[in-house]
C-alpha cells in the first residue's frame, strides 16, 4: 500500500433534511469549530505515525456540510494533511451547500490546493427544493457554481436526487440540462432513501411511485448521454477526465482513511470506523472494527460486488491480475441466464447495464451467490 484516499468527515449542518440520515449536529460556535478542525489536524498526525510510507492522492471532505468550517479552518486542514500524506497531484473535493455565501471558503480553499467542490444541488426546481427541505434556490446554485469558477475551481460536481415529492420525468430531465448549462464537470443522480430515523421515515410524503422514479433515472443518464457525460458508475456521469477519483477508489477496492466521528476506513484487511459521537471524536477515542459481514474484506466476492457498481463492470483481465486467477465460470454462467437486457456476459467480463442498474442489488446476489 503506497497510497490512500483520505476522507475527512466534518458533521456540522445550519439544520437537517428531513431525509438525512447522515451523522451531523447543529452548527456549534466558532470555538468549537476551531477545537474540531485542530482535533483533525492532530488525528492526521497520529495516522501518518502509523502509516508513514504512505501518501495520499485524493482528499475528500465530506460532512454534513464541511465547507461550513469556513476557509481558514479547511486551508488549515489541508496544510497539515500536506505536510503528513504528500497530496501531490491530489484531487481535493469540498461538499458544500449552495444556500451559503462561499465565495471567501472557496477562495481560500483553492488557494490551499482545493480543485474540486461538490454541491449539493439535489434539483433545479423551486417547488422539489421546497418539498425536500433544502434552504437553497435555483438561483443559489448558479451563484455558487459561478463562485467556484471565479476562484479557479473548474471541476463541479453536481447532485440530483430522484424519486422525490413534485418530481416528474420532465423535471428530472430539466436539472439535468441545467447542470450542464451551468458547467458541472460531473453529476450524481441517485434515488431518494426513505431511512427510518428520519422525519421522512417517520411521516412519509407523497412520493413518485417505483415505475415513474426509474423512467426520471433513465431520462436524466440518456439526457447526460445527448450532453456529452458518460455514466461510470450507478449513481454518477462525467465528462472524460472528471470521474470522481476518491470515488472510484471505493469501487476499485483500493485503501482509504477516513477522519471524524462516523467516517469508515479500509486499510489491508481491517474496516474499521470512528463513533457516530463527536465527542468521542474531540476525546481522542480511537476507531474501532466494523463488525464482520457475509462476504470477507479483499475477498473475490467483495471485489466484483464493488466492480459491478462500474459501467464496465468486473473484468476478466482485472479480476486475473489482482486474484491470480480466472473469474469463477459459475459467475459466468449465472451471469448468462440473466435477461441480456440487464446483463452482460462476455469474453470482457460482467457487466450490469442501465436497465439492470435499477436492479442491481437483485442482479449482484444472483450472479455472486446463488
Amino acid at each position: 500500500m503506497n497510497t490512500v484516499g483520505l476522507y475527512i468527515h466534518v458533521p456540522f449542518c445550519v439544520s437537517k433534511c428531513p431525509y438525512c440520515d447522515f451523522y451531523s449536529v447543529a452548527l456549534p460556535s466558532d470555538a468549537m469549530l476551531d477545537a474540531y478542525a485542530a482535533r483533525v489536524c492532530d488525528t492526521l498526525d497520529v495516522w501518518a505515525a502509523r502509516l508513514p510510507e504512505v501518501t495520499a492522492d485524493t482528499l475528500y471532505f465530506g460532512g454534513g456540510t464541511p465547507s461550513l468550517l469556513g476557509g481558514e479552518r479547511l486551508a488549515a486542514i489541508l496544510r497539515r494533511a500536506r505536510a503528513r500524506f504528500g497530496l501531490s497531484t491530489a484531487e481535493i473535493t469540498l461538499e458544500a451547500n449552495p444556500a451559503d455565501d462561499l465565495y471567501d471558503t472557496l477562495s481560500a480553499f483553492a488557494a490551499e490546493g482545493g480543485n474540486r467542490l461538490s454541491l449539493g444541488m439535489q434539483s433545479i426546481c423551486a417547488a422539489e427544493l421546497t418539498a425536500l427541505g433544502r434552504r437553497h434556490t435555483p438561483h443559489d446554485v448558479a451563484r455558487t457554481v459561478a463562485d467556484a469558477h471565479r476562484v479557479g475551481i473548474n471541476n463541479v460536481s453536481l447532485d440530483i436526487m430522484l424519486g422525490v415529492p413534485e418530481q416528474t420525468t420532465d423535471s428530472a430531465r430539466h436539472s439535468a440540462q441545467q447542470a450542464a448549462a451551468l458547467g458541472a464537470t460531473h453529476v450524481s443522480a441517485y434515488m431518494l432513501k426513505i431511512e427510518p430515523n428520519t422525519p421522512f421515515g417517520r411521516c412519509t410524503p407523497s412520493l413518485p411511485d417505483e415505475d415513474a422514479t426509474a423512467d426520471a433515472y433513465l431520462a436524466v443518464m440518456d439526457t447526460l448521454d445527448t450532453l456529452g457525460y458518460h455514466q461510470y458508475e450507478i449513481s454518477n456521469a462525467a465528462l472524460i477526465g472528471r470521474e470522481s477519483r476518491h470515488n472510484l477508489k471505493y469501487w476499485h477496492s483500493e485503501p482509504y482513511l477516513g477522519i471524524g466521528p462516523a467516517a469508515s476506513s479500509c486499510i489491508g484487511d481491517r474496516r474499521f470506523s470512528y463513533a457516530r459521537d463527536i465527542d468521542a471524536f474531540m476525546r481522542g477515542e480511537e476507531p474501532t472494527d466494523e463488525p464482520c459481514s457475509a462476504i470477507a474484506v479483499g475477498s473475490p466476492e467483495e471485489y466484483a460486488l464493488l466492480r459491478l457498481r462500474l459501467s464496465e463492470g468486473v473484468t476478466a483481465a482485472d479480476f486475473a491480475a489482482r486474484f491470480g486467477e480466472p473469474m469463477p465460470s459459475v459467475w459466468f454462467e449465472r451471469a448468462r441466464r440473466l435477461p441480456k437486457t440487464l446483463v452482460c456476459a462476455d469474453g470482457n467480463g460482467i457487466r450490469l447495464t442501465r436497465d439492470g442498474f435499477l436492479v442491481s442489488n437483485t442482479l449482484i446476489t444472483h450472479i455472486l451467490t446463488k
